[in-house]
């Protein structure tokens, strides 16, 4: 008898090529990793399902994940057995026996994410890889008013990478805010999904706004076109990070302290 398994997962997103599993040609990915770890301490082989895919350099620090074990090893032997057979970048924080209905993805209610970003004349030599360095000063009131406009119900394919395989490019966020907490802007946002480089997107268009060189309405203009080529460059994928999924209370998951760590 099976028993599936949830696990919460964090990882510096550095060091791969993003979450997904790479084969042709094998390359060092989160998934890679964490299912020849689990393949360990289970004595078999390990498929899992995470809440949402991160591409390569972006980090999490709430990532949900689930598996199906022939054996339930119990949460301390999935949490520090795992982390024993992973490399330093990737970190199981909790495990759960959840009903075989549960579902990593399907069962989320919503994701948020937060971008970080270090405004700064000299780029800092501490969290290389884990956030944006910006030269000059942002104007993150005129940042959070533009932003306003994309709450609610949209379709965000002036927000959405050529390459992605989304059925609909129609989205809802819950909200979004930019607040500076100690040297740092984080830009917070939470929606029931996202699409393929959706936030850093977003924050590509922003920082436009905050550094003066378009006007708070162009955001609501950008959104209008439906068209990815009238927004900002892509933010690099340095400063962002998965922080949490939300699920129903029945699912008896952790609700953990929304991360990055050093926030």
């Amino acid at each position: 008898m099976t028993s599936r398994i949830a696990l919460g997962v964090e990882y510096n997103g550095a060091a791969f090529y993003g979450w997904q599993r790479q084969l042709s040609p094998e390359l060092p990915t989160v998934q890679g990793f964490l299912e020849q770890a689990l393949t360990r301490v289970a004595n078999h082989p390990v498929d899992i399902k995470c809440a949402g895919r991160t591409d390569a350099g972006v980090h999490a620090s709430g990532q949900v994940v689930h598996f199906d074990a022939q054996i339930d090893r119990g949460q301390k032997a999935w949490v520090m057995g795992t982390n024993t057979h992973l490399p330093a970048e990737i970190r199981v924080q909790w495990a759960r026996t959840v009903d075989d209905n549960f579902h990593a993805r399907h069962s989320a209610l919503s994701r948020r994410y937060r971008y970080v970003i270090y405004d700064n004349p000299v780029k800092p030599t501490v969290l290389v890889g884990q956030l944006t360095h910006v030269r000059r000063p942002l104007n993150i009131d005129a940042m959070h008013k533009a932003a306003q406009c994309l709450v609610g119900e949209h379709d965000f394919s002036a927000f959405r990478a050529a390459g992605c395989q989304a059925n609909s490019p129609n989205r809802e966020i819950r909200f979004i805010r930019l607040y500076r907490q100690h040297r740092f802007i984080v830009l917070e946002v939470e929606a029931n999904a996202f699409l393929q480089h959706m936030v850093r997107n977003i924050t590509g268009t922003l920082l436009e706004v905050g550094s003066g060189k378009q006007p708070g309405e162009w955001v609501q203009q950008v959104l209008e076109t439906r068209d990815r080529k009238q927004g900002g460059d892509t933010a690099r994928p340095d400063g962002l990070f998965l922080v949490n999924v939300e699920y129903p209370e029945s699912c008896g998951l952790p609700v953990n302290e929304i991360g990055p760590c050093f926030l």
